[in-house]
Formats: structure tokens, C-alpha cells, sequence
């Protein structure tokens, strides 16, 4: 085949497919604080009940007030079926439309939402402020895993990695994306 792809007597290779493999969901607030738990609780109940870690300074930045190691931000990973139901609702918070730039050459995609409130589902709450949050999607195939793992880890060969135009393509057939 002149796609990469092998055929089976049943169709594609089920090594071939492409699936959500995490989502990652961050929001920054750039110091500890009042800002820092209203963040932590808003993750909490977008990402249904799931606790969220801290983020901490890598290197200290006198401009910022920042100091190694310090709390600025917090994240939630999500994985399986609560990462595809997350990412459906996300999608749907920026109407389902993605640029190009989105993209990296690993096949992975992030974006943004500007204001919680956008998410569907989600009410405003006084308590806690407005935020916007990032979402880094994380695509792979059926073996990855053992570029990842620690006994007896190899390469993938460069075949079976995702390219940018395969990630395209899955966010525009399998999420109904459009992409500018």
C-alpha cells in the first residue's frame, strides 16, 4: 500500500489506529493563593470529581516574584472514557474548529478555552473567578507503550509514529473537527 497502512483479510491493521491515548488539563494562575485553590476546585468539578496536583516553578524569575519550586498552577490528567467525553465537551466549547497551528509533528494537539463558562455544563460560580484553561491532547497507537516503559524499553519505528497530517485527519473524521 502506498498510505503505510497493511492490509488484513479484514481491512487496516487494528496496530494502524489511532487513539486518545490522555488529556491534560492546566490552568495557570502564577502564584499560591486564594487564585490557586478557586483554580484546583473549578478542574475538580470540570474534570467530574478527578483531583487535580499542583504545578510548581521550574527556575526562579525575579520580574514574577517566582521562586523554584513554588505553586503556580494545577493540572488533571484524564484518560479513557472520561478523556474522550471531556475532550467531546471541549471541542464544543471552541465550536469545534482547530487551526493548523494547534498541531505539532508528534501528533499531538493543544488549545485553549477562554472562560470556563464557555464549557458546556459548566455555571458561573461567584466564588470563583474567571478562568480560561489549556488542553494538551496526547495521540498514539496500539504499542507505544514500549518506548515508555521501564524494563526492556525500544523505539518505534518511524512508520508507526503519528505525523501532523494524521493527527489533522483523525481530529477532522473521528472529533468532527474543522481545521483552518
Amino acid at each position: 500500500m502506498t498510505d503505510g497502512t497493511q492490509n488484513t483479510k479484514q481491512g487496516t491493521s487494528p496496530m494502524r489506529e489511532i487513539l486518545v491515548e490522555k488529556v491534560t488539563v492546566n490552568i495557570g494562575v502564577g502564584a499560591p493563593g486564594d487564585k490557586l485553590e478557586q483554580a484546583k476546585s473549578l478542574l475538580e468539578r470540570l474534570a467530574d470529581g478527578r483531583q487535580p496536583v499542583e504545578t510548581h516553578a521550574r527556575r526562579r524569575d525575579p520580574v514574577f516574584k517566582l521562586r523554584k519550586g513554588l505553586p503556580i498552577g494545577t493540572k488533571v490528567t484524564l484518560r479513557g472514557e472520561a478523556a474522550k467525553t471531556f475532550l467531546d465537551k471541549a471541542l464544543i466549547a471552541k465550536r469545534r474548529v482547530l487551526k493548523q497551528s494547534n498541531f505539532d509533528r508528534q501528533g499531538n494537539f493543544a488549545f485553549g478555552v477562554h472562560e470556563y463558562i464557555d464549557f458546556p455544563g459548566a455555571k458561573y460560580d461567584p466564588a470563583i473567578a474567571m478562568f480560561g484553561f489549556d488542553i494538551c491532547v496526547s495521540l498514539g497507537r496500539p504499542g507505544r507503550r514500549v518506548t515508555l516503559r521501564k524494563l526492556r524499553s525500544t523505539a518505534v519505528g518511524k512508520s508507526h509514529r503519528i505525523s501532523r497530517d494524521e493527527a489533522m485527519d483523525f481530529a477532522r473524521s473521528a472529533l468532527n473537527v474543522k481545521i483552518e
